[in-house]
């Protein structure tokens, strides 16, 4: 019967999304998943270390060594630390205890250019360790001894990982995608850490239950406050101007510009605007072909600005980066995800002040929840 059926992979129970071939049940909705079955035989190298550059600041050290002693307890984390606070380095420790005892280590996150940017920073950090990116069709290389990859690539490693760190838990596709969800938690044998600069409530009641720890870091690593939103009033046409002004202004500094656009469509209208006067920028979403190559031609100093959709809004660290987000009240920029795009300037130890400002006809709930609580983070408190 049917509504005997529990997938294996996903979990799944629904009769709904249940299907029988020749006589036996399979399952519709992790389906387009499981075009390849992996045996896994690799066992992790000897003699992994990590090998840092840097210090860790003093609370990054303590929460790093907290880290590591609760994993070694045998109990799940949520690190709840503010964007810049250096989450990835929170985990090492951790890491290395694992692969010292020829673990399995993951490294997920539901953006697969947050694997591209990720990857070389542990590796660089873990130099003698095989680190391997897995994502979309990038995955010819599915074993290591850390994986880094994205979420719809878990269903690969069915109760594989002795220790699986997922960042960006509030971050779309993983948030809300009980499917995602699932292939996460089938696919731990040992425990998990989350990372996340905005976790829900939810987050937080669902590690609990798991008998976990939440542990909290609202320090960045310069130990620099974080950058405080402004929020500027404006109609709609002249939000245009008034954007074409502020960002002429930053680009005359020689200070590189995100300009965040809530939508595709708001976005492409805005960077045709502004290309009309300012020549030496982009726009970049999901849907654009050159998304990758013109981040990194910004990153090096070939572009002076980019329009972007909140893609950008996690990931990625630029130097003396100015943010400009238009249309702040629109609906889908909701309070963490002002507070994300915030939180992408003055990330640099060597340039820690930024400007964020907020376009917008009226002062939205979001705009002032997230002035709100970047205010209360700087303060060393949390809203949750």
């Amino acid at each position: 019967m049917g509504d005997e059926f529990v997938c294996p992979r996903c979990g799944n129970s629904d009769i709904r999304f249940i299907g029988h071939l020749n006589g036996r049940p399979y399952c519709r909705l992790c389906l387009p998943y499981c075009g390849k079955e992996a045996f896994y035989e690799y066992r992790p190298h000897k003699g992994i270390r990590l090998e840092l550059s840097y210090p860790l600041s003093e609370k990054q050290e303590k929460t790093a060594s907290k880290t590591r002693e609760l994993i070694s307890e045998g109990k799940n984390i949520l690190i709840h630390a503010v964007t810049g606070a250096g989450k990835t380095e929170l985990v090492y420790y951790s890491m290395e205890m694992i692969l010292k005892n020829r673990g399995h280590v993951g490294f997920a996150t539901p953006r697969r250019d947050v694997v591209i940017d990720l990857t070389p920073r542990i590796k660089e950090a873990f130099p003698k360790a095989k680190v391997v990116s897995v994502y979309g069709d990038h995955s010819s290389v599915i074993e290591g001894d850390i994986i880094v990859l994205t979420t719809h690539q878990l269903y690969r490693y069915p109760s594989y990982f002795d220790l699986l760190i997922l960042d960006e838990i509030d971050a779309f596709p993983y948030c809300g995608n009980l499917l995602l969800k699932s292939f996460f938690r089938r696919s731990i044998r040992g425990n998990y850490v989350l990372l996340s600069a905005t976790p829900s409530q939810e987050d937080i009641d669902e590690v609990k239950r798991d008998n976990g720890c939440i542990l909290t870091l609202f320090e960045r690593y310069h130990k620099a406050p974080l950058p405080l939103p402004e929020y500027i009033r404006v109609g709609y046409y002249s939000s245009y101007f008034v954007c074409l002004k502020r960002l002429s202004n930053f680009i005359r500094e020689n200070k590189p510009v995100f300009v965040f656009a809530p939508t595709i469509e708001i976005g492409k209208k805005l960077f045709f605007f502004l290309s009309l006067f300012l020549k030496n920028g982009n726009f970049v979403s999901s849907k654009e072909e050159e998304r990758k190559l013109n981040i990194e031609r910004f990153k090096a100093g070939q572009l002076d600005y980019l329009v972007t959709t909140s893609i950008l809004e996690r990931g990625v660290t630029v130097k003396n980066l100015q943010v400009i987000v238009f249309e702040a009240d629109h609906l889908l920029f909701q309070q963490r995800t002002l507070v994300q795009i915030a939180g992408r300037a003055g990330r640099k130890i060597d340039a820690t002040d930024g400007k964020v400002l907020l376009l917008a006809e009226e002062e939205s709930e979001s705009i002032k929840g997230a002035i709100d609580e970047i205010k209360k983070y700087n303060q060393g408190k949390s809203l949750l």
